[in-house]
């Protein structure tokens, strides 16, 4: 896997894993990014088991998936390090979220 496919998928795990979790608590199915970095947040501003820290982190993985899907050039290269950085984020939010669901 390259670093922008990485990053690609680390994004949407992490989309896949908030998705559920509005599903699981409200019924709602929320397609946007932005409903759903926005209802992810209502639900998580108070859960105590929910490292807040990654909500922040969100937006960060956002822009890394957009840098993979639409950069192309010099800019668009991805290290190795930062590919596995963005993995390690999304796999602490998806963990982070299947703690709720459980």
């Amino acid at each position: 896997m390259t670093g922008l496919t990485s990053r690609r998928a680390a994004h949407l795990a992490g989309l896949h894993a908030a998705q559920a979790l509005i599903v699981d608590r409200t019924g709602k199915v929320i397609r946007r990014h932005r409903g759903v970095q926005r209802e992810l947040g209502r639900l998580t501003k108070d859960e105590p088991h929910f490292d807040q820290e990654l909500t922040l982190s969100w937006p960060r993985l956002q822009s890394q998936k957009a840098i993979a899907d639409y950069e192309t050039g010099p800019c668009s290269r991805v290290s190795i390090e930062s590919a596995r950085a963005a993995i390690d984020m999304a796999r602490r939010f998806v963990e982070s979220i299947t703690g709720l669901l459980t």
